[in-house]
């Protein structure tokens, strides 16, 4: 067992210097000093030694293998150094070239129009306020003079989560959220995402809107017309035709469809606005004394008027975008554009 000891010692010896890579060194060790290595195979004889033996070749293993660890550790870190030596000398950085600059990120179309949108409704004094996406069909259709089977309800559409919960089809549920919590005057926009099942060229289940109100004392339609007439100059720019065309909604009386001069071309009639020149933008309208009765304001003594608009339908002919799908694809050459 003795010569055993001394052979492999020597053979280690040999397969170590010959090792020239981390890999190969680690096939040493495992051979020699591994559970299944070797030393462990001489170690399982020691039990046929006699008692005279016995320590003396246990010390003698120890020594072999105490030895062997230090010459692994030794070459280890020779073989280390080498392939540092190897790498440094294969991927040389160049530091002359010129640094590469990472593509820098800008802010969604979409976002770039209800910030442009909430920029000029703060300069006319309207707070920005948010709501709840799930909403209460209390909120949603009720208290907007929607009650249960009102026909008007078949416009939206609607994700119904239970008979009483819903993913909000406007954003109208914050006017009445905010006309509970703040006695007049209140004057407010609410942007926000808003949920419909309809998808097409032009529509989306999931789009943004902006909600529009205001309460006050002797407020009229003129201030309606005053308040849209300065937006829409300041969105699509001075000199902009509008125009109101009667419409309904339940939650306001009298209502109105705003229309402003297509802006592809300038008017004259062509594929966009059906040749007529004109195209829908937003819906407004003095709101109905039925949704003040609901928020507990009262109707003879307040008026307000409130409008709602689809920012994609903004982004859309502000930046000549035919395809409401493209907002939503993330298609980094159309995104890279704005």
């Amino acid at each position: 067992m003795r010569e055993k000891l001394v052979a492999m010692l020597d053979q280690g010896r040999k397969a170590l210097e010959a090792a020239d890579s981390a890999d190969a060194l680690q096939e040493v060790r495992v051979r020699f000093l591994g559970k299944k290595g070797e030393l462990t195979a001489i170690m399982k004889g020691m039990g046929k030694l006699s008692p005279e033996d016995r320590p003396v070749i246990g010390a003698l293993a120890n020594q072999v293998k105490s030895e062997l660890e230090d010459l692994f550790e030794e070459r280890s870190r020779l073989v280390g150094e080498l392939e540092m030596q190897k790498r440094l000398a294969e991927e040389r950085v160049d530091v002359t070239l010129p640094g590469r600059r990472l593509a820098s990120g800008s802010k969604h179309p979409v976002t770039l129009i209800i910030e442009e949108i909430t920029d000029i409704f703060s300069a006319l004094g309207f707070a920005v306020a948010e709501g709840p996406e799930i909403e209460q069909d209390f909120y949603n259709f009720e208290a907007l003079n929607m009650p249960k089977d009102h026909p008007a309800r078949d416009m939206q559409d609607t994700f119904y989560i239970n008979d009483d919960v819903v993913l909000r089809t406007h954003t109208s549920p914050v006017q009445i959220r905010t006309m509970l919590k703040h006695a007049p005057p209140v004057r407010v926009i609410a942007p926000g995402t808003v949920y419909r099942r309809d998808s097409d060229l032009t529509h989306t289940p999931m789009f943004h809107q902006v909600e529009g109100f205001l309460v006050d004392r002797n407020i009229t339609f003129g201030d309606l017309k005053g308040i849209l007439t300065t937006f829409l100059s300041q969105i699509f720019g001075k000199g902009l035709k509008v125009r109101f065309r009667p419409s309904f909604f339940p939650f306001t009386e009298p209502s109105a469809e705003v229309d402003i001069q297509c802006v592809m071309c300038k008017g004259q009639g062509c594929r966009v606005c059906k040749n007529s020149g004109w195209l829908e933008i937003l819906g407004s309208g003095m709101i109905d004394p039925e949704v003040f009765k609901a928020v507990g304001y009262d109707s003879d003594v307040y008026s307000g008027f409130a409008f709602g608009m689809g920012v994609e339908r903004i982004a859309m002919l502000k930046y000549g975008v035919h395809d409401l799908r493209l907002f939503f694809e993330n298609d980094v050459r159309f995104l890279r554009q704005f």
